[in-house]
This record gives C-alpha cells, structure tokens and sequence, in this order.
C-alpha cells in the first residue's frame, strides 16, 4: 500500500479520486476533484441501497466499473469507530474490514473515517444561505461547531476553530454520543425510558434519537397507551405525525424533537460549542415539524446557562452530500501540502 506522501494530491488540486459516505441504509459515492484551496467538485455520483450489496467493496467495484473511476485513492466517510482493522457499528449491513476491503475492491490506497468527522470538515464548504436557522442568533463565535445528525443512528462530531499555522489541517473530533445514555427530563419521558428500559439494559440516545428510535418510541408509547400500534416504519410514523394522523405518532416526533434539543444542550454546553448544526436524515424530512416544535425551548433549559445557549446558533443542513464533499476535504487537507 503506497504511503500517504506518495499520493499526487499537492497546491494545484488533486488527480479525481473516488469519496463516499456509508450509512446504515445508503451509500453515497462520488468521483471528486478538489480545486486548489480545498473546493470539492463531483464530478459523478451513485447513491446506492446498502442492503442490496454484499459487502462494502462490492459497491465501491460496481461505482469504479460504472463510472469508469481509477482505483487508486479511495477514502471513505463511514458510520462506527475504526478499531485497528475492524470497524465497530450496529447499523451496517455487513462487517467491514479496511485491508480485506481494500483487497477485494483491488484500491491502493484506502481510507476510513467516521461519518460525522466528514460532515464536519465539510462545513466550511457550505454557504450559510444554503441552512435553515433554528434557534439563536444568525452569527457564531469562533470557538468549536457542533455537528449532530440522526438518521439510521445518530452521528455527532465537533469541529474546533481552525488554527492560523500554515499547512495546519482542520481539527475535528469524531464521537460516539449516540451510544450515550438518554437523558430525560419529563414524566412522560420518564415513562418512555421506563419501558425501553424493559426490553434494553442500556438505553442510548440512539435507541430513540435516530430512524429505528422513532419507531422504538411509538410502539413505548403504545404500549404505555394501551393501544395497538399501527406504523412499523419511521417514514410511516414522521408521516402520520406530520399529518396528525396517529396520536401517538404524533407525540412520538414532538418526543424526537424534544429530546434532540435537549441533547444538542447538553453538547453545546460540554463542549463550550459558538454553533450547532443539524444534518442527518431526519432533520431536514420534518423542517417543518421542527421549527414549530420545543427544540429551541429544551435546547436552552440548562438552568444558570440558559441565557449563554441563547446566544448559540442553532441552524438546519440538508445532508445530501455532506459527507462525501468532508470525506474529499479531508483527505486533500491531509495531502495537499497546503
């Protein structure tokens, strides 16, 4: 495998490499080009349906073969914790491992990062006309973003403030908080953990915060209401809410959005965060939903901290590429030389 300083990415931009993002349910690939100064172009892009491939290398193999892509460069934004050669994830179709997949998809060089440390190399990339303002004020401080995004789990990484050295990278710390205990703060939400507690002995932010937690949340409160559930599908469930079908689908969504603002909280407030974004899947499937929500009321219930929190933006990203373009980012940041 050629070491990283061999790779021809240098200040006039880079040969067109193949990026991506993987989650749970989608991959998301792209041949890029980055422009001197870190610009991302896709030139080409597949999103592809996890669950139909076998295995991580298969879909890289099927978009080199359809788009005619060089293997050479390979980096991949990908959901979980890089453990040695095995990546650690709950939502994946399959096991991952980086040599046996560099190997089987026939790349020299190949490279994993978790998911959301993609999203947030990405931000600086993306103009502010391009986000919907939650909550707070329209302009940050300079001190670290917050990135959270729930979806078919719950990413969160933070991206501290760029430093002024030349040749410097943009630092960001990738975290597992979706694997975090879920902090309530009502009787009803009390309830909620009650019973999810029943059936887990650890009940994470992602047990409700994520795609497969709205639906964990419906069947509770079902079960709580003594009703038969209807919905088995959080498309089903954010549908019928948004509609306000289902009373239970309904609550299930205020509950989501509640619990996101107050977790987004807890975050901007243990990490000192100047800005919070929101991607993932969901967020942007109930705009508006959210932003007639409690969110921005739960987000600043931290007592004496209250009145900072207001001061924090709070703003609203379409995923889309996100993680693609940060994945690009990231490897030219890291192989530029700029």
């Amino acid at each position: 495998m050629p070491a990283p300083t061999e790779h021809p990415v240098g200040r006039h931009g880079s040969q067109p490499f193949i990026a991506a993002d993987v989650g749970g349910t989608h991959a998301r690939l792209g041949l890029v080009h980055v422009r001197p100064g870190g610009k991302v172009d896709v030139l080409a892009y597949h999103r592809y349906v996890c669950a139909e491939f076998p295995s991580l290398a298969a879909i890289v193999d099927d978009f080199a073969k359809t788009q005619g892509a060089e293997r050479t460069h390979v980096v991949v934004a990908i959901a979980g914790r890089l453990e040695g050669d095995t990546l650690i994830n709950a939502n994946l179709q399959w096991p991952v491992s980086l040599e046996r997949t560099r190997r089987e998809a026939g790349i020299a060089y190949f490279a994993l990062l978790n998911d959301f440390e993609a999203v947030a190399c990405a931000m600086p990339y993306i103009d502010v006309a391009a986000m919907t303002r939650v909550c707070g004020p329209v302009q940050a401080g300079d001190g670290p973003a917050l990135v959270l995004g729930p979806g078919t789990g719950f990413g969160a990484s933070l991206c501290l403030p760029r430093t002024l050295q030349q040749g410097v990278p943009l630092r960001v710390l990738a975290s597992e908080a979706g694997h975090a205990s879920l902090a309530v703060g009502t009787p009803r939400e009390i309830a909620l953990l009650t019973r999810l507690l029943q059936r887990w002995p650890h009940v994470d932010n992602e047990r409700v915060l994520s795609g497969p937690g709205l639906v964990n949340t419906y069947t509770a409160l079902c079960e709580l209401d003594g009703v038969t559930p209807k919905l088995d599908t959080p498309e089903a469930i954010a549908a019928a809410a948004q509609a306000d079908g289902d009373a239970q689908a309904r609550e299930s969504l205020q509950l989501f959005c509640s619990l996101l603002g107050s977790l987004a909280g807890d975050l901007a407030v243990t990490f000192g965060a100047d800005a919070v974004y929101l991607a993932g899947g969901i967020p942007a499937q109930i705009r508006p939903f959210l932003l007639e929500s409690d969110f921005a009321e739960r987000f600043r219930n931290k007592g004496v901290l209250g009145e900072v929190l207001a001061r924090v933006p709070v703003w609203l990203v379409d995923h889309g590429q996100l993680g693609l373009v940060g994945a690009a980012a990231w490897y030219y940041e890291r192989h530029s030389g700029f």
